[in-house]
């Protein structure tokens, strides 16, 4: 009998031990504890420490030993570890992390008015071939975990309170959360939204969801699923106002068309006064046309929305150009016109390759 049992012990510590607890919603822990003969009631104390920068494993955690101890037997704790830190001229930072299996990853710290954004990947390279971005000359290597994607806020708050970039609490240094760094969010759906709950979790960092945004380029089922998951701002990446050439720019056009696309957009439940964020990268003789902008505003009728224009960040491995201010100028006046908040985002960060669509892991030039 007593060597059934040792088995079933030994099963059940092997079962568990690939377990990492930052993978884990708070109700999630709670379970956990509970199949591992520990106090469910624990669950609360033990996340908000899981939740804070500068905690690397199991024996820093305020319990007692022997829980500790206990803890450690059945399952593990992971960290991201900065490999790289790259410093731009404007005050942008691009951190190069490297997960447990050796790949890597890119966040960037923007600053703003004595804020911060943090741009999230959800992926380690990218599937969706978008022409006019250096991340799918990557590939696509796989989807990151929930604490793979939490570790890049863990990491660069780490890093912040060492240099001392902020006061008061972790949840104080980065203000706002944006998923628009390597990788297509809704195609790592299940992994982003238990990532998202965590974010958001009182008892951890709190994020709400005026503070993070998830930027898609149109994956429709997911893009459906979304608000009845989890709330958050919403980004939807079009670039082309019709599917011909939004064909040629997004293969993920050919799967979800542009107009299936914004009769999703149509449908999105917004919080009153909410909208729904557009990006539209402006690519020279391409897509910056006086007629573009007026089929584009066209499109979007009956949507609450902004649109941000978005100048293409220059680089010799693609063929794009940047179009001129007085191009950019009008195409935004022909939209506001029409009645549309259009705003032009020059992005940051663009001597480090930090900038929108610049993200390829290329060695770096400026260290931090």
């Amino acid at each position: 009998m007593n060597n059934t049992n040792n088995r079933n012990n030994t099963a059940n510590t092997n079962h568990t031990k690939n377990i990492d607890l930052r993978d884990l919603t708070r109700a999630q822990l709670s379970e956990l504890l509970l199949s591992i003969d520990l106090p469910p009631e624990r669950a609360p104390q033990i996340f908000s420490q899981l939740q804070r920068p500068g905690l690397h494993n199991i024996e820093q955690l305020e319990l007692k030993r022997d829980i500790r101890e206990h803890l450690g037997a059945h399952v593990r704790l992971s960290r991201l570890r900065i490999k790289e830190v790259e410093s731009s001229a404007d005050g942008t930072r691009k951190y190069i992390l490297r997960l447990e299996d050796g790949l890597l990853i890119e966040s960037v710290l923007i600053p703003g008015h004595g804020r911060y954004t943090l741009c999230l990947s959800s992926q380690a390279g990218c599937a969706m071939g978008c022409r006019f971005c250096l991340t799918a000359g990557l590939g696509f290597r796989r989807n990151l975990r929930p604490a793979e994607i939490t570790g890049q806020v863990l990491a660069v708050m780490e890093d912040m309170l060492r240099r001392k970039m902020g006061n008061g609490r972790p949840r104080e240094l980065i203000n706002n959360l944006v998923f628009m760094g390597m990788g297509e969010p809704l195609a790592n759906y299940d992994h982003l939204l238990t990532a998202l709950h965590i974010l958001m979790d009182q008892q951890g960092l709190e994020f709400t969801r005026r503070r993070i945004t998830i930027s898609t380029c149109g994956l429709i089922p997911a893009l459906k699923r979304l608000p009845g998951a989890v709330k958050v701002n919403l980004a939807v990446s079009l670039h082309a106002a019709d599917n011909d050439l939004r064909d040629q720019l997004m293969p993920i056009n050919r799967r979800h068309p542009l107009d299936d696309l914004l009769a999703a957009c149509r449908a999105y439940p917004l919080p009153r006064k909410g909208i729904i964020l557009f990006a539209y990268l402006m690519l020279k003789g391409i897509n910056d046309q006086p007629a573009a902008a007026r089929a584009l505003s066209k499109k979007l009728t009956g949507i609450p929305c902004r649109v941000n224009l978005l100048p293409f960040n220059e680089s010799r491995e693609l063929p794009y150009k940047r179009p001129d201010k007085e191009t950019i100028n009008e195409f935004k006046a022909i939209l506001q016109q029409a009645g549309y908040t259009t705003i032009i985002r020059d992005s940051r960060g663009g001597d480090i390759s930090a900038a929108c669509g610049q993200l390829a892991l290329r060695e770096s030039k400026t260290k931090a």
